[in-house]
């Protein structure tokens, strides 16, 4: 929609990014969007624009990224859907003012929290999610009650106009705006001040997201990548880390942050768990994956390549290993005998290849993930708790699960976000309501009573500030 490849086009954009602006920040002034009636009518207008859309915007999905319909209710429609459907139930419980311990300090008063909408918020998404990672955000910032606008990847063309086309049915440009375009869109929106950003996407990109924030002191969510490990021990049900494993990892091609990026077997199960594997891609996908359409593509050919010098000496495949650049394809793989200081270890594969790393003692697989930065997401398969509780003590990361892949990223109950090179801040449900709106505290003093303690001369009142200090530790009003 916007090419910015010359000063003329860039000029014109920075125009029209800034006449959104300010109808937003007029449309936030007048305070419609605070009122939770209109919040919950802006999510049920979204909700049903996405139901009566599923079948254009899956047709969009099947073009730019071969996935199937099924594929793309379960990892995107469904989920937003079900996001929608959480805020409008919650929205009342979640707005209400939430009083708080007001001390003897404070005496008399009452002390509670509001949540207040940040005002103008921005969205920039990734690829490859392209609705989930739009749309799960947007849910949050109109429950928050923001004016928004979104800048979804011009690596999906075909996705990304369909959504620009149903926002722009479902909401006036003052309320919900999307600008499409290349890098350079993100960047003429990253010049600009905004009331809060929340980028999805690789760790490079967001650090230049957070430099352009820190120019203005906006506040930020991101989320980011990273390599997500996945140990299986030696007292797994090896059948079923098998397919849960499989399943989290070739979803979407591979092409999911949360994807467990490489395996840290237990050499005693190591060889059953590669034939598992292998039966498993077989029984999803068949005896020639690149004819199933049950698997998505790679989103286009660089990646491809990409993925190609990945796999280049990392190891030796154990099954597949074919890619087809023309065709955008790149066949479930398994690398085995990978060694940590290949480059597939130091970078996200975010594809359907899985290298594999044998251990013997679990001191090893917890050095190697102490060595990389902190994971989005980290995977346990095992019947030891005791086990569960040292992994959960000693190696950090954004989320964990245990026995199972991916599954945390789909409930509307727990936080999704990353920590360190993962990303900061969270949302999904409660948390993504949270994450664009501002804690507000407030405070209300009773001028009937006025306690003299606090004002000076302060010489000879030490003795009766340390019992007030000491006492409010008690007593609450």
């Amino acid at each position: 929609m916007h090419e910015t490849g010359h000063d003329e086009g860039h000029t014109e954009l920075a125009k029209e990014i800034r006449k959104t602006m300010r109808g937003q920040r007029e449309f936030f002034a007048t305070g419609a969007t605070r009122d939770l009636d209109f919040r919950r009518h802006a999510l049920e207008r979204l909700q049903e624009a996405i139901s009566s859309g599923e079948k254009s915007l899956a047709g969009a999905a099947r073009e730019d990224l071969g996935k199937g319909r099924a594929e793309f209710f379960m990892t995107e429609v469904g989920l937003v859907l079900a996001e929608i459907r959480e805020h409008r139930r919650k929205l009342a419980r979640w707005a209400r003012p939430r009083k708080v311990r007001t001390s003897l300090l404070h005496f008399i008063g009452r002390s509670y929290v509001t949540r207040e909408p940040y005002g103008q918020c921005l969205v920039i998404s990734p690829w490859n999610y392209p609705m989930n990672l739009t749309f799960t955000p947007l849910v949050g910032a109109l429950s928050a009650g923001n004016t928004v606008i979104l800048k979804p990847s011009s690596r999906v063309p075909v996705l990304s106009r369909a959504m620009a086309r149903l926002i722009r049915e479902c909401f006036p440009p003052e309320h919900v705006a999307v600008f499409t375009g290349s890098v350079d869109v993100s960047r003429a929106l990253l010049e600009e001040r905004f009331d809060m950003i929340f980028f999805t996407g690789s760790t490079s990109a967001g650090r230049e997201v957070m430099l352009s924030a820190a120019r203005n002191l906006t506040p930020v969510v991101l989320e980011l990548g990273g390599k997500s490990p996945c140990i299986v021990h030696k007292d797994a049900d090896i059948k079923v880390a098998a397919r849960r494993i499989a399943w989290g990892k070739f979803l979407n091609a591979g092409q999911t942050c949360t994807a467990p990026d490489y395996l840290l077997v237990h050499r005693e199960v190591k060889e059953p768990l590669i034939e598992a594997l292998a039966a498993e891609v077989l029984r999803s996908f068949g005896p020639e994956p690149k004819e199933s359409k049950e698997l998505p593509r790679i989103v286009d050919a660089r990646h491809v390549e990409r993925l190609e010098r990945l796999m280049s000496g990392a190891g030796r495949v154990r099954f597949l290993g074919e890619t087809d650049v023309q065709q955008r394809y790149v066949a479930p793989t398994v690398i085995d005998d990978v060694d940590p200081s290949h480059p597939i270890m130091n970078e996200e594969v975010f594809g359907p290849v899985l290298p594999v790393i044998a251990y013997d003692e679990l001191g090893k697989p917890f050095s190697i993930i102490r060595e990389r930065p902190k994971p989005l997401a980290l995977y346990l398969f095992s019947r030891d708790h005791a086990l569960k509780e040292r992994v959960l003590r000693e190696l950090p990361s954004g989320g964990f699960v245990f026995n199972d892949t991916l599954v945390h990223f789909a409930s509307c109950t727990l936080p999704f976000g990353g920590v360190g090179d993962s990303g900061m801040g969270m949302y999904h449900g409660r948390y993504g309501f949270e994450a664009f709106s501002h804690p507000r505290a407030i405070m209300e003093r009773s001028t009937s009573i006025d306690l003299p303690v606090r004002y000076y001369p302060l010489k000879r009142k030490l003795w009766l500030l340390r019992l007030f200090y000491r006492l409010a530790d008690y007593l609450k009003w």
